[in-house]
Protein backbone atom coordinates (compact mmCIF):
# COMPACT_ATOMS: atom_id res chain seq x y z
CA UNK A 1 0.00 0.00 0.00
CA UNK A 2 1.57 3.47 -0.75
CA UNK A 3 2.03 5.80 1.71
CA UNK A 4 0.55 9.69 1.43
CA UNK A 5 1.58 11.80 -1.74
CA UNK A 6 5.00 13.74 -1.17
CA UNK A 7 4.95 17.07 -3.66
CA UNK A 8 8.93 15.79 -4.61
CA UNK A 9 11.02 12.87 -3.65
CA UNK A 10 14.66 13.85 -4.12
CA UNK A 11 17.15 10.85 -4.48
CA UNK A 12 20.54 11.77 -2.97
CA UNK A 13 21.41 13.72 -0.17
CA UNK A 14 24.76 14.93 -1.25
CA UNK A 15 25.49 18.28 -2.79
CA UNK A 16 23.06 17.96 -5.37
CA UNK A 17 20.19 16.31 -3.59
CA UNK A 18 20.99 19.24 -0.95
CA UNK A 19 20.43 22.09 -3.23
CA UNK A 20 17.24 20.43 -5.02
CA UNK A 21 15.62 20.01 -1.58
CA UNK A 22 16.56 24.27 -1.05
CA UNK A 23 15.18 24.59 -4.43
CA UNK A 24 11.98 22.76 -3.66
CA UNK A 25 11.70 24.42 -0.29
CA UNK A 26 11.67 27.90 -1.99
CA UNK A 27 9.49 27.14 -5.04
CA UNK A 28 6.66 26.59 -2.15
CA UNK A 29 6.79 22.59 -2.02
CA UNK A 30 7.94 19.90 0.17
CA UNK A 31 10.72 17.73 -0.42
CA UNK A 32 11.32 14.37 1.18
CA UNK A 33 14.92 13.50 0.48
CA UNK A 34 15.98 9.79 0.04
CA UNK A 35 19.77 8.89 0.68
CA UNK A 36 21.13 5.56 0.65
CA UNK A 37 24.11 6.02 2.76
CA UNK A 38 24.33 6.52 6.21
CA UNK A 39 24.29 10.53 6.55
CA UNK A 40 23.22 12.87 4.71
CA UNK A 41 26.69 13.97 2.94
CA UNK A 42 26.06 11.98 0.26
CA UNK A 43 29.35 10.31 -0.97
CA UNK A 44 32.27 13.01 0.36
CA UNK A 45 33.21 10.77 3.13
CA UNK A 46 33.78 7.72 1.15
CA UNK A 47 36.47 9.41 -1.17
CA UNK A 48 40.45 9.53 -0.64
CA UNK A 49 41.65 11.07 1.92
CA UNK A 50 43.62 14.00 0.73
CA UNK A 51 41.09 14.69 -1.46
CA UNK A 52 40.72 19.05 -2.74
CA UNK A 53 38.34 20.76 -4.11
CA UNK A 54 40.05 22.76 -7.18
CA UNK A 55 38.04 25.99 -6.29
CA UNK A 56 37.95 27.81 -3.12
CA UNK A 57 35.51 28.02 -0.63
CA UNK A 58 34.23 31.74 -2.10
CA UNK A 59 33.84 29.90 -4.83
CA UNK A 60 32.38 26.25 -3.23
CA UNK A 61 29.74 27.52 -0.89
CA UNK A 62 26.15 27.00 -1.68
CA UNK A 63 23.03 29.88 -1.31
CA UNK A 64 23.00 30.38 2.26
CA UNK A 65 26.41 28.49 4.44
CA UNK A 66 29.79 30.24 3.43
CA UNK A 67 32.76 27.40 4.32
CA UNK A 68 34.31 28.30 7.50
CA UNK A 69 38.02 29.70 7.60
CA UNK A 70 39.77 31.96 4.74
CA UNK A 71 37.23 32.29 1.55
CA UNK A 72 40.49 31.90 0.12
CA UNK A 73 41.16 28.39 1.22
CA UNK A 74 40.86 24.94 -1.04
CA UNK A 75 38.72 22.62 1.19
CA UNK A 76 39.49 19.27 1.53
CA UNK A 77 37.02 16.10 2.04
CA UNK A 78 36.70 15.95 5.19
CA UNK A 79 35.92 19.77 5.19
CA UNK A 80 33.31 19.54 2.84
CA UNK A 81 31.80 16.54 4.71
CA UNK A 82 31.14 18.42 7.87
CA UNK A 83 29.57 21.49 5.45
CA UNK A 84 27.31 19.40 3.94
CA UNK A 85 26.17 18.18 7.29
CA UNK A 86 25.65 21.91 8.73
CA UNK A 87 24.20 22.39 5.30
CA UNK A 88 21.19 19.90 5.93
CA UNK A 89 21.43 21.01 9.90
CA UNK A 90 19.85 24.65 8.33
CA UNK A 91 17.23 22.99 5.83
CA UNK A 92 14.04 22.38 7.19
CA UNK A 93 13.24 19.30 5.16
CA UNK A 94 12.59 15.92 5.72
CA UNK A 95 15.75 13.84 5.18
CA UNK A 96 15.74 9.39 5.16
CA UNK A 97 19.00 8.00 5.46
CA UNK A 98 20.21 4.42 5.14
CA UNK A 99 17.37 4.19 2.51
CA UNK A 100 18.13 3.04 -1.27
CA UNK A 101 15.83 3.58 -4.00
CA UNK A 102 15.68 0.61 -6.21
CA UNK A 103 12.90 1.45 -8.15
CA UNK A 104 10.74 4.22 -9.67
CA UNK A 105 7.86 3.61 -11.62
CA UNK A 106 4.54 5.40 -12.09
CA UNK A 107 1.29 4.81 -11.28
CA UNK A 108 -1.59 5.24 -13.85
CA UNK A 109 -2.72 8.47 -12.65
CA UNK A 110 0.80 9.29 -13.67
CA UNK A 111 2.13 9.94 -9.88
CA UNK A 112 5.71 8.32 -10.01
CA UNK A 113 6.09 5.32 -7.04
CA UNK A 114 9.09 5.36 -5.32
CA UNK A 115 10.10 2.07 -4.46
CA UNK A 116 12.76 1.38 -1.77
CA UNK A 117 15.05 -1.30 -0.66
CA UNK A 118 13.09 -1.74 2.84
CA UNK A 119 9.68 -2.16 1.46
CA UNK A 120 8.19 1.18 1.02
CA UNK A 121 6.00 2.72 -2.09
CA UNK A 122 6.09 6.03 -1.71
CA UNK A 123 3.93 8.14 -3.95
CA UNK A 124 5.38 11.42 -5.26
CA UNK A 125 4.12 14.05 -8.01
CA UNK A 126 8.11 15.21 -9.22
CA UNK A 127 10.89 13.00 -8.70
CA UNK A 128 14.72 14.52 -8.53
CA UNK A 129 17.55 12.12 -9.33
CA UNK A 130 20.43 13.28 -7.69
CA UNK A 131 22.29 10.05 -6.32
CA UNK A 132 25.30 11.11 -7.94
CA UNK A 133 28.10 8.68 -9.47
CA UNK A 134 30.29 7.27 -7.16
CA UNK A 135 28.54 3.75 -7.26
CA UNK A 136 29.14 3.37 -10.73
CA UNK A 137 32.53 3.78 -11.82
CA UNK A 138 33.91 3.64 -15.31
CA UNK A 139 36.16 0.89 -15.29
CA UNK A 140 37.49 0.29 -19.47
CA UNK A 141 38.55 -3.15 -20.56
CA UNK A 142 42.47 -3.55 -20.50
CA UNK A 143 43.87 -5.90 -22.75
CA UNK A 144 45.36 -9.18 -20.75
CA UNK A 145 43.67 -7.72 -17.35
CA UNK A 146 42.74 -11.84 -16.70
CA UNK A 147 46.20 -12.55 -17.08
CA UNK A 148 47.40 -9.97 -14.59
CA UNK A 149 48.85 -11.12 -11.25
CA UNK A 150 48.67 -7.45 -10.09
CA UNK A 151 45.82 -5.57 -8.61
CA UNK A 152 43.10 -3.34 -10.64
CA UNK A 153 42.24 -0.51 -8.75
CA UNK A 154 39.56 2.33 -9.14
CA UNK A 155 39.85 5.47 -7.52
CA UNK A 156 36.78 4.18 -5.27
CA UNK A 157 38.83 1.62 -3.90
CA UNK A 158 41.67 4.01 -2.90
CA UNK A 159 42.12 6.19 0.26
CA UNK A 160 45.69 6.53 0.70
CA UNK A 161 49.52 6.24 -0.38
CA UNK A 162 49.96 3.82 2.38
CA UNK A 163 48.17 1.05 0.53
CA UNK A 164 50.59 0.82 -2.32
CA UNK A 165 54.08 1.90 -0.79
CA UNK A 166 56.78 0.32 -1.75
CA UNK A 167 54.97 -0.94 -5.29
CA UNK A 168 55.41 -0.29 -8.66
CA UNK A 169 52.10 1.49 -9.89
CA UNK A 170 50.66 2.85 -13.00
CA UNK A 171 47.72 4.99 -12.60
CA UNK A 172 45.71 5.40 -15.82
CA UNK A 173 43.97 8.82 -16.74
CA UNK A 174 45.11 12.70 -17.43
CA UNK A 175 42.41 14.34 -14.91
CA UNK A 176 42.73 16.10 -11.96
CA UNK A 177 42.15 12.92 -9.83
CA UNK A 178 44.76 11.09 -11.91
CA UNK A 179 47.38 13.61 -11.37
CA UNK A 180 46.41 14.34 -7.76
CA UNK A 181 46.78 10.71 -6.48
CA UNK A 182 49.98 9.85 -8.85
CA UNK A 183 51.60 13.11 -7.39
CA UNK A 184 51.28 12.08 -4.06
CA UNK A 185 51.94 8.42 -4.47
CA UNK A 186 55.57 9.33 -5.79
CA UNK A 187 56.52 9.86 -2.19
CA UNK A 188 56.47 6.40 -1.43
CA UNK A 189 55.76 4.50 -4.77
CA UNK A 190 57.42 3.95 -8.08
CA UNK A 191 54.54 5.38 -9.88
CA UNK A 192 54.23 6.14 -14.00
CA UNK A 193 50.57 8.11 -15.48
CA UNK A 194 49.52 6.07 -18.50
CA UNK A 195 47.13 8.35 -20.55
CA UNK A 196 46.07 8.40 -23.98
CA UNK A 197 46.49 12.27 -24.13
CA UNK A 198 49.25 14.64 -22.63
CA UNK A 199 48.71 16.19 -19.05
CA UNK A 200 47.60 19.79 -19.78
CA UNK A 201 47.78 21.84 -16.78
CA UNK A 202 45.45 25.52 -15.90
CA UNK A 203 47.60 27.26 -14.02
CA UNK A 204 45.64 27.90 -10.56
CA UNK A 205 46.03 31.44 -10.37
CA UNK A 206 46.12 34.76 -12.74
CA UNK A 207 47.07 37.84 -12.20
CA UNK A 208 46.75 37.11 -8.49
CA UNK A 209 43.04 35.99 -9.31
CA UNK A 210 42.01 32.17 -8.67
CA UNK A 211 40.94 30.93 -12.10
CA UNK A 212 36.97 30.08 -11.05
CA UNK A 213 37.42 34.17 -10.59
CA UNK A 214 37.97 34.43 -14.33
CA UNK A 215 35.47 31.65 -15.04
CA UNK A 216 33.19 33.15 -13.69
CA UNK A 217 32.92 36.82 -14.34
CA UNK A 218 34.25 36.01 -18.27
CA UNK A 219 31.16 33.82 -18.38
CA UNK A 220 32.63 30.99 -19.13
CA UNK A 221 30.38 29.01 -16.42
CA UNK A 222 27.12 30.35 -18.85
CA UNK A 223 28.31 28.55 -21.90
CA UNK A 224 25.86 25.92 -23.59
CA UNK A 225 27.49 22.42 -23.09
CA UNK A 226 26.95 21.54 -26.24
CA UNK A 227 29.91 24.23 -26.85
CA UNK A 228 31.58 22.63 -23.94
CA UNK A 229 31.62 18.79 -24.10
CA UNK A 230 32.98 19.18 -28.02
CA UNK A 231 35.68 22.25 -27.19
CA UNK A 232 37.21 21.78 -24.07
CA UNK A 233 39.01 18.39 -25.46
CA UNK A 234 41.23 18.08 -23.27
CA UNK A 235 41.20 17.29 -18.91
CA UNK A 236 42.63 20.21 -17.71
CA UNK A 237 44.37 19.75 -14.69
CA UNK A 238 44.27 22.68 -12.39
CA UNK A 239 47.53 23.47 -11.24
CA UNK A 240 49.37 26.01 -8.62
CA UNK A 241 52.84 24.87 -10.21
CA UNK A 242 53.92 21.97 -8.05
CA UNK A 243 52.16 19.60 -10.71
CA UNK A 244 53.75 21.16 -13.66
CA UNK A 245 57.43 21.40 -12.05
CA UNK A 246 56.70 17.43 -10.91
CA UNK A 247 56.01 16.61 -14.49
CA UNK A 248 59.21 18.74 -15.63
CA UNK A 249 61.86 16.80 -13.37
CA UNK A 250 60.58 13.50 -14.21
CA UNK A 251 58.76 13.18 -10.37
CA UNK A 252 55.39 12.87 -12.46
CA UNK A 253 56.09 10.73 -14.83
CA UNK A 254 53.66 10.01 -18.09
CA UNK A 255 53.80 8.09 -20.75
CA UNK A 256 51.03 7.36 -23.74
CA UNK A 257 48.66 4.36 -22.41
CA UNK A 258 50.03 0.76 -22.58
CA UNK A 259 49.09 -1.39 -25.46
CA UNK A 260 48.45 -4.42 -22.56
CA UNK A 261 48.75 -6.24 -19.51
CA UNK A 262 50.50 -9.76 -19.61
CA UNK A 263 51.09 -11.76 -16.30
CA UNK A 264 53.13 -9.54 -14.30
CA UNK A 265 54.19 -7.48 -16.75
CA UNK A 266 53.21 -4.19 -18.79
CA UNK A 267 53.51 -4.20 -22.40
CA UNK A 268 54.44 -0.71 -23.49
CA UNK A 269 53.41 0.45 -26.98
CA UNK A 270 57.01 0.91 -28.05
CA UNK A 271 57.05 -2.95 -26.97
CA UNK A 272 59.01 -2.96 -23.62
CA UNK A 273 57.99 -4.66 -20.77
CA UNK A 274 57.77 -4.00 -17.40
CA UNK A 275 56.88 -5.58 -14.03
CA UNK A 276 53.67 -3.80 -12.13
CA UNK A 277 52.26 -4.56 -8.76
CA UNK A 278 48.94 -2.46 -9.49
CA UNK A 279 46.93 -0.54 -11.62
CA UNK A 280 45.19 2.64 -10.60
CA UNK A 281 42.23 3.70 -12.57
CA UNK A 282 41.30 7.22 -12.40
CA UNK A 283 38.74 7.09 -14.89
CA UNK A 284 36.22 8.88 -13.91
CA UNK A 285 31.90 7.89 -13.24
CA UNK A 286 29.22 7.35 -15.34
CA UNK A 287 25.38 8.38 -13.53
CA UNK A 288 24.13 5.88 -11.00
CA UNK A 289 20.38 6.02 -12.06
CA UNK A 290 19.65 2.10 -12.52
CA UNK A 291 16.64 2.65 -10.47
CA UNK A 292 15.21 4.65 -13.26
CA UNK A 293 15.10 1.72 -15.48
CA UNK A 294 11.63 0.43 -15.03
CA UNK A 295 10.71 3.70 -16.03
CA UNK A 296 11.93 3.61 -19.37
CA UNK A 297 13.66 6.90 -19.10
CA UNK A 298 17.32 5.79 -19.65
CA UNK A 299 18.89 4.81 -22.56
CA UNK A 300 20.56 1.26 -23.32
CA UNK A 301 23.96 2.56 -21.41
CA UNK A 302 22.17 4.00 -18.67
CA UNK A 303 22.59 7.25 -19.41
CA UNK A 304 19.47 9.78 -18.73
CA UNK A 305 17.34 10.48 -21.70
CA UNK A 306 17.23 14.40 -20.92
CA UNK A 307 18.06 18.50 -21.94
CA UNK A 308 19.38 20.42 -19.62
CA UNK A 309 18.51 18.43 -16.36
CA UNK A 310 15.13 18.19 -17.48
CA UNK A 311 13.72 14.44 -17.92
CA UNK A 312 12.59 14.08 -22.28
CA UNK A 313 10.30 11.17 -21.73
CA UNK A 314 8.56 11.78 -18.61
CA UNK A 315 7.44 15.50 -17.06
CA UNK A 316 8.30 16.14 -13.29
CA UNK A 317 11.29 14.07 -13.48
CA UNK A 318 14.57 15.76 -13.85
CA UNK A 319 17.93 15.15 -13.12
CA UNK A 320 20.68 17.30 -11.07
CA UNK A 321 24.48 16.70 -11.08
CA UNK A 322 24.88 15.31 -14.57
CA UNK A 323 28.69 16.48 -15.66
CA UNK A 324 28.14 19.58 -18.36
CA UNK A 325 24.13 19.26 -17.66
CA UNK A 326 24.00 22.94 -18.02
CA UNK A 327 27.47 24.09 -18.01
CA UNK A 328 31.28 23.64 -17.08
CA UNK A 329 30.19 23.55 -13.10
CA UNK A 330 27.34 21.51 -13.21
CA UNK A 331 28.00 18.53 -11.22
CA UNK A 332 30.60 21.08 -8.63
CA UNK A 333 29.48 22.56 -5.13
CA UNK A 334 29.92 25.95 -6.86
CA UNK A 335 27.67 25.04 -10.08
CA UNK A 336 24.66 22.60 -8.83
CA UNK A 337 22.30 25.30 -6.85
CA UNK A 338 22.17 27.28 -10.55
CA UNK A 339 21.02 24.05 -11.80
CA UNK A 340 18.54 23.39 -9.41
CA UNK A 341 16.63 27.01 -9.45
CA UNK A 342 16.44 26.00 -13.34
CA UNK A 343 14.95 22.74 -13.51
CA UNK A 344 13.07 23.16 -10.18
CA UNK A 345 10.87 26.04 -12.57
CA UNK A 346 9.15 23.15 -14.76
CA UNK A 347 9.17 20.70 -11.83
CA UNK A 348 7.13 22.58 -9.44
CA UNK A 349 4.24 23.51 -12.39
CA UNK A 350 3.91 19.99 -13.01
CA UNK A 351 3.78 18.81 -9.30
CA UNK A 352 1.42 21.35 -8.41
CA UNK A 353 -0.47 20.05 -10.89
CA UNK A 354 -1.31 16.68 -9.60
CA UNK A 355 -4.42 16.21 -7.59
CA UNK A 356 -3.95 13.83 -5.34
CA UNK A 357 -0.77 16.27 -3.32
CA UNK A 358 -1.46 16.48 0.15
CA UNK A 359 0.37 19.40 2.56
CA UNK A 360 0.05 22.72 -0.02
Amino acid sequence: MTTPTHPVVVIGAGQSGLAAARAVLEAGLRPLVLEAGPRPTGSWPDYYDSLTLFSPARFSAMPGLDFDGDPDHYPRRDEVAEYLARYVAGLDAEIRTSTRVQAVQQSQDGLFVVCTADGQELEAAGVVAASGSFSRPIRPALPGAETFTGRVLHVTDYRAPKELAGQRVIVVGSGNSAVQIAYELAEVADVTIASRQPLAFLPQQREGRDVHYWLTSSGFDDLPPEWLIHSVRARLVMDVGDYRTAAESDRLRRRPMFAALDGEEVVWPEGDREHVDAVLLATGYLPSLEYLRPLGALTAEGLPIQQGGISSTHPGLVYLGLEFQRSFASNTLRGVSRDAAYVLGPLAAHARKAPALVGL
